[in-house]
């Protein structure tokens, strides 16, 4: 199962190919001469995941195996890759790949970051993400050290990015793009939801330190109307310094990696579709924490099982009894997390088939869907059948000396 956690990035990769759903700037930028019209287009507007603002804070089982540890790498995945839309904490290169090598001893856990592309202002930024955010507990004294590698890749045609240098109006956009980090606070009705599409003009005057004037138009909602107000102060209040009077408008779009599967619905269908997928990684994450925890409680029940073959003291019934129903309850926890993952990717074909009756393109992104699909229901059914098992394994009392089953 572990393996199968890189196909949400495969889908995502598949979606974006040759195209530029979501507003960032063209892929080739600093790679090539851009024409007249690439230099003159304001560019810099990818989409912002509230989960950069509101990380979901998790205690991590314990001890740390590597499934629970590739979850949780997995589950910082939004803002490991929010470090890399700032070109400070990028190279040149069109592609950034950063690897992650997670260790856990007795003195909990650290994490080693190596990487193409990725500039010593990145490496911190990282650092900081997974310091932060992926806190394994010290594992014992005489435990054997645990390691678990992730690999994060970040392309300009896939993933939000932001490029300066192309021209002034791109370069405001992309600063504005940078800050909404710091705007947590505008945030706050959406920790569980995800915000509509704001559509906004900016004008700058030259001469002017900041935008003469910042217009939103209506959201349709009260709680987006809101929104607009607290980032209409925020981006009114932008150094801008032009060599021109520039008018352009700024379209802001957010997706939150924490919400629900049914918030996508108020989006736009492609937009929907990248909600998805990173609602995808999330369900992914949860799936391999909870195999871990199931693993750890497999261990855990068959040490005491051991324990009463070399003792046959019945005394131990009542630990065996607890172990097995924390083993069933880890297993059940594990078949859950399969569920919701499977529910988001189901959903997610669905909505790919819709959208390849109006675009062919998508087909690819159809047999990227479908194969995800397949492989959370292979999932899911070895999950089950685990829990079937661990469900009749647990000691019932008896007056024979039937042992317990090893897990």
């Amino acid at each position: 199962m572990l393996r199968r956690l890189a196909v949400a990035s495969v889908i995502l990769t598949a979606a974006c190919a040759g195209s530029q759903k979501t507003g960032d700037a063209p892929a080739a930028e600093g790679q090539k001469q851009m024409t007249k019209e690439e230099r003159l287009r304001i560019t810099n507007q990818p989409p912002f995941d509230l989960a950069s603002c509101f990380p979901r804070e998790q205690t991590l089982p314990s001890p740390a195996n590597e499934g629970v540890l590739v979850g949780a790498l997995l589950s910082v995945r939004p803002n490991v890759l929010e470090c890399l839309v700032d070109p400070a904490n990028r190279g040149p290169a069109a592609s950034t790949k950063v690897t992650v090598k997670t260790t856990v001893n007795a003195q909990g856990g650290t994490h080693a970051i190596s990487g193409e592309n990725l500039t010593p202002a990145g490496t911190q930024c990282i650092q900081q993400v997974l310091d932060t955010h992926v806190k394994p507990a010290p594992l014992a004294a005489d435990a054997k050290p645990v390691e678990a590698t992730y690999a994060y890749d970040h392309a300009t045609a896939n993933n939000p990015t932001v490029t300066m240098g192309i021209n002034e109006g791109s370069d405001f956009s992309g600063a504005v793009r940078l800050a909404e980090k710091s705007w947590c606070e505008c945030f706050n009705g959406f920790k569980a939801t995800t915000p509509p599409v704001l559509a906004s003009d900016i004008h700058i005057m030259k001469g002017q330190p900041n935008p003469t004037e910042v217009v939103f138009k209506p959201s349709g909602s009260t709680e987006g109307d809101q929104l607009a107000s607290c980032l209409q102060a925020k981006v009114a209040a932008m150094p801008a310094k032009t060599s021109a009077e520039l008018k352009f408008p700024f379209r802001f779009v957010f997706f939150n990696s924490q919400a629900p599967v049914e918030t996508a619905a108020s989006l736009p269908p492609e937009l929907r579709f990248f909600q998805l997928e990173l609602a995808r990684t999330q369900a992914a994450a949860a799936s391999a924490i909870s195999f871990g925890a199931r693993t750890n409680a497999a261990e855990t029940y068959d040490a005491v099982v051991q324990k009463y073959a070399k003792t046959k003291d019945y005394k131990l019934f009542d630990e065996l009894s607890s172990k097995c129903n924390a083993l069933v309850e880890s297993a059940t926890a594990w078949v859950t997390a399969l569920k919701t993952q499977e529910t988001v990717d189901q959903t997610t074909l669905t909505l790919v088939q819709e959208l390849k009756t109006k675009e062919e393109s998508w087909a690819p992104v159809e047999t990227a869907s479908q194969e995800a699909l397949a492989n959370t229901q292979k999932d899911l059914t070895a999950a089950q059948q685990r829990l079937t098992a661990d469900q009749g394994a647990c000691p019932k009392k008896s007056y024979n000396n039937t042992a317990p089953k090893k897990k």
